[in-house]
């Protein structure tokens, strides 16, 4: 059997069953037609009850037993909690909870994780790793409040759904238990930020989160509570009644802006091909022969919409269309063409429009404006998701380019800039020149994971150069004065351009893309270190690496034999 990527699939010498296919995978979800998840709002309050379809998988090969999870239930996930920050303001407190009795979540399905390719594993637990901190940046910034109500056992990934949430309330029955089994029966860490999350966010003592986390069992009752796995048992007989009256609780308290009417997500307008992606706003064309694709976001046409018109324009507004597609397209690039491993950069429109528009959202958005709000965070977080992405990231700022404020952040987020010093190589007679912008957007409104802005993160520790920076922003930087202030790479002129950047994409195409990942993951989070940044980079790391060793991925491996009734065989050396 030959896998997408052209390796032979994988078979497990214990049951000769191959590696699963992954499908060409899309993104697009709406509420009326999950398979996977219910939700419901009732005043302040939203309901998300998870209830699996076992025959549901988005692969064939597995049964999503006991509310057991693969890519297409977070994708559900995903969307649900996209369209409760963008059609209904009026939420204020959301209760996650299972719909099937006794059982919350099984986490993660291991026939699933068992017969996936390695890239298949690891952008499936970063995609719910960006899913569950995206949770957490509605709760710190949109007033929105999680309950996890667990209703019943929660193991793995399930228990990490409820660590994502502000509060977890797990029903006291004499059998429900919370765990993290990953390390003694499957040979691998809990892939969702479970280790992180207990000592940074619970302030688990590190002892117990080490004797919790090895332990298959779980915990449960009053143990659960003392150390501090949960924050409140409930009687099954009350959980319903007690859980509705947090989650009001909760409501009265947000700080959620106000909002009367929310806005459709309506489905994203897009044509796909073999050799790329079109949007209205966002391009990206293949060339497999290079393993690149070339990104081109066009900048507005129209003029800045004030706050009434931003909200008639809903998700065709420009910032908020660009964001959308921008992140399908990451998404979609992601999972579906992992060996195009270089990503080319650019821009083409009206710098000035592109301030305006940004100035008119941050506006609104200082002003109260709920959705200006979203979009911003939106935006940042769509960026967050390309900083996270395990490519080769190249900007190319040529004449005709819009890279100004946030646009210019998708330069800033890349591995290297390189800035055409001349005119157009195909009109050398032409008088225009490729120009930056520097604004307010660069500045603080779009921070990376770990806190800082694109622009400390490339100067970091250099604060006086960030004040002259600060003094140059507002106006349009040309090729040497970007250079000079360190914007960019390098700025080749109009003769050497061409082969400039050929050379670039030909020499980044010879090396080995795993080096790459770990260099430019390493390069791209500089500084402090946040919880964020532990669990999509140290432990996402760690986890990588755990996914590829005999002792949980080989024949005998305990992600291989779960299940079976054999114990797995351990290489005891440790590395």
């Amino acid at each position: 059997m030959v896998m997408p990527d052209g390796s032979d699939a994988a078979v497990d010498a214990a049951d000769g069953a191959p590696e699963a296919a992954p499908p060409v995978v899309s993104f697009d979800r709406s509420p009326d037609a999950y398979r996977h998840w219910k939700l419901h709002t009732d005043g302040p309050v939203a309901w998300l009850e998870l209830d699996v379809d076992e025959g549901g998988g988005l692969v064939p090969g597995y049964e999503l037993k006991l509310n057991s999870y693969d890519l297409g239930v977070d994708i559900e996930l995903y969307d649900a909690v996209q369209r409760l920050r963008f059609e209904h303001p009026q939420v204020r407190a959301v209760v996650l909870t299972s719909a099937k009795e006794k059982v919350f979540c099984a986490g993660a399905n291991i026939r699933m994780l068992a017969a996936s390719p390695h890239h298949w594993k690891v952008n499936f637990c970063k995609f719910t790793n960006e899913t569950r901190t995206g949770m957490e940046d509605a709760s710190a910034h949109s007033g929105l409040t999680f309950i996890a109500a667990v209703n019943g056992s929660c193991a793995g990934g399930g228990y990490e759904l409820a660590l994502a949430c502000d509060r977890i309330l797990l029903v006291d029955d004499n059998s429900s238990t919370v765990a993290l089994p990953e390390v003694p029966l499957l040979g691998v860490l809990p892939g969702t930020g479970g280790l992180t999350r207990l000592t940074d966010k619970r302030r688990v003592r590190k002892d117990l989160a080490d004797l919790f986390a090895t332990r298959s069992d779980g915990v449960r009752g009053k143990t659960a509570v003392d150390w501090r796995l949960v924050d409140e048992v409930v009687p099954r007989r009350d959980f319903r009644a007690i859980v509705e009256q947090r989650a009001q609780e909760a409501a009265r308290r947000s700080t959620r802006r106000p909002g009367t009417a929310g806005i459709e997500l309506t489905p994203l307008r897009r044509t796909t091909t073999r050799d790329g992606i079109t949007y209205p706003h966002v391009s990206a064309a293949y060339d497999r022969s290079l393993s690149v694709v070339d990104i081109t976001v066009s900048g507005p046409t129209d003029a800045a919409p004030d706050a009434a018109a931003l909200h008639a324009q809903g998700a065709e507004g420009w910032l908020l269309a660009v964001t959308r597609a921008l992140d399908d397209l990451i998404l979609r690039l992601r999972t579906n063409e992992v060996e195009l491993g270089t990503w080319v950069l650019r821009t083409a429109g009206d710098p000035a429009l592109v301030l305006a528009h940004e100035q008119a959202v941050l506006a609104a958005a200082a002003e109260g404006d709920w959705l200006a709000h979203e979009i911003v965070h939106y935006f940042k977080r769509t960026l967050k998701r390309l900083d996270a992405t395990s490519r080769s990231l190249v900007a190319c700022i040529e004449p005709g380019s819009c890279f100004a404020g946030p646009l210019l952040e998708l330069a800033l987020a890349c591995d290297r800039q390189y800035m055409l010093d001349g005119p157009p190589p195909d009109d050398p007679d032409s008088a225009e020149r490729a120009a930056l912008t520097l604004s307010d957007a660069n500045f603080g409104s779009c921070p990376m994971a770990n806190g800082l802005t694109r622009l400390q993160s490339r100067f970091y520790g250099s604060d006086d150069h960030l004040d002259w920076l600060g003094r140059a922003a507002g106006a349009p930087l040309s090729a040497p004065q970007a250079r000079e202030l360190g914007l960019v790479t390098d700025a080749p002129d109009d003769l050497d351009w061409e082969d400039e950047i050929r050379l670039v994409l030909e020499s980044r195409a010879a090396l080995s893309p795993d080096a790459l990942t770990g260099m430019e993951a390493n390069h791209r989070f500089v500084g402090p270190e946040t919880i964020e940044t532990k669990i999509l980079g140290r432990l996402a790391a760690w986890q990588n690496w755990i996914f590829v060793r005999p002792n949980a991925s080989g024949p005998e491996g305990a992600l291989r034999r779960y299940g079976t009734g054999r114990k797995a065989v351990y290489d005891r050396k440790r590395v």
